[in-house]
């Protein structure tokens, strides 16, 4: 962690929401997929978006200053990072993610982080996650764009570990199932039961079949803080689970999935988690601030109260280690 000196620097972070609207609205013109076509200039991009050619010229110049395009003669071309990860279609494209479970939902949330920090918003102005999905549409956009978002760190973490001769898998809000289809589709005879609400599970339930993997992947409906756990389970993975729900319901999340598991069986937490000594990661502790906005019990994760917590609850080889670089980190622990 390096300590700020400069104004402009502090300047960076009070205007940095300027740069977010600017990647959304530029995501919502698909700037970045024209681009991939090759260099254009601000009036064929105009054209193609619909737009007027000086609103698309501002547009371009604030996406140069930042980085995410170049300009060269007139005309402005992706930049390495905007054609891997912000082309509709690349393989590692998260545009969908950004543009519509961040830009349209998360963003707005933060309008309310004072009401949130200081204790003044009800239930009925924060929701929660089983409000949000009881809804059809809210569902929807959250999980569609959230399954276009999980899909690189699923592939990190099949990376990262050796499930090899796994067989069983309980993924507690596992959403649209995009870690389950990633191990799955690794992992030979591995099956995975995905705990989600019945609007996720419904649109979840089409990305598994496309995956072609309805045999292997099975979904049970409700509500991760409500329902029973099956036992005999290999691994339990929780992804993005301890972030969104109060800090005071982790202590029977752990326990349960510790009696879900078998013996040897590995408990798999993946989240927002900052280090022991809460330095950073600096987007891992803003993360967990966006979701105070939403859940105002949420806990802030360190590595070392969870690794302590872990312990405390009776699993052994307890480890914490980084995921998604400077946002996420993975804890794995095993039952004795």
């Amino acid at each position: 962690m390096t300590l700020l000196t400069e104004a402009d620097e502090v300047s960076q972070i009070a205007f940095g929401f300027m740069g977010s609207k600017a990647l959304f609205a530029a995501l919502e013109l698909g700037v970045f997929t024209e681009l991939a076509g090759g260099a254009r200039s601000a009036a064929e991009l105009a054209r193609a978006a619909g737009v007027h050619e000086d609103r698309a010229m501002t547009l371009l110049t604030a996406l140069a200053g930042m980085g995410l395009v170049s300009v060269e003669g007139g005309k402005f071309s992706n930049s390495p990072a905007a054609e891997a990860f912000l082309v509709k279609g690349a393989k590692y494209d998260f545009g969908d993610y950004l543009r519509l479970q961040v830009g349209k939902q998360m963003y707005p949330l933060l309008d309310q982080i004072e009401g949130a920090l200081k204790g003044e918003l009800g239930e009925e102005d924060t929701g929660s996650y089983a409000d949000w999905f009881s809804d059809p549409e809210e569902a929807k956009l959250y999980s569609e764009s959230q399954h276009a978002g999980s899909l690189g760190p699923a592939r990190q973490l099949a990376k990262l570990l050796d499930l090899s001769g796994e067989k069983k898998l309980l993924d507690v809000g596992g959403g649209t199932a995009a870690f389950d289809i990633v191990l799955c589709g690794k992992t030979p005879g591995l099956t995975a039961t995905v705990l989600e609400f019945p609007n996720v599970a419904a649109l979840g339930r089409k990305y598994v079949e496309q995956a072609g993997l309805s045999d292997r992947i099975t979904y049970l409906e409700g509500n991760a803080l409500e329902t029973e756990f099956p036992g005999g389970q290999d691994l339990v993975l929780m992804s993005y689970l301890f972030s969104g729900v109060p800090g005071e319901a982790h202590a029977d999340l752990i326990a349960r999935a510790m009696a879900a598991l078998k013996p040897g069986g590995k408990l798999l937490i993946h989240d927002f988690i900052v280090e022991a000594d809460r330095t950073g990661p600096a987007l891992a502790a803003l993360w967990q601030l966006q979701h105070t906005a939403f859940t105002p019990e949420a806990r802030s994760l360190d590595a070392g109260w969870l690794a302590e917590t872990l312990t405390e609850a009776g699993f052994a080889n307890v480890e914490v280690r980084g995921m998604i670089p400077e946002m996420t980190m993975l804890a794995t622990a095993t039952r004795a």
